[in-house]
């Protein structure tokens, strides 16, 4: 099962994990996805963009149009969303055309501490 890590993690942190994988030559053991606060990634994925990537985990490439019918929603209403977790990079563009999340499972990590 491909599984991505949706995280919340600071840019050096970040840096710092890809140092250390680039310098031991071994990957993680999953793909990562980081956003540097809370804030953010609750921003990026809305409910309804959540359902969306529900729609599309392990679904192969599949077009806006298509994406739509499977949540019920408007098309273009949908684009928005996808556009916006293109640019957040959650989701890649297909080469064939349309769009490809291309994970079996989501897995969200992050730490809420006492201010």
């Amino acid at each position: 099962m491909k599984t991505v890590v949706l995280e919340v993690r600071s840019p050096d942190t970040s840096m710092a994990g890809f140092v250390q994988s680039w310098k031991s030559g071994k990957a993680e053991r999953a793909a990562r996805i980081g956003f540097a606060t809370p804030e953010l990634l609750w921003q990026v994925l809305t409910a309804k963009r959540w359902e969306l990537l529900k729609a599309m985990c392990g679904a192969g490439p599949i077009s806006i149009r298509e994406a739509a019918r499977r949540v019920g929603r408007d098309v273009k209403a949908v684009h928005a969303d996808i556009t916006a977790l293109l640019n957040a990079g959650v989701l890649d563009r297909a080469e064939g055309g349309g769009v490809v999340f291309p994970f079996d499972a989501i897995k969200v990590e992050f730490l809420l501490e006492a201010a």
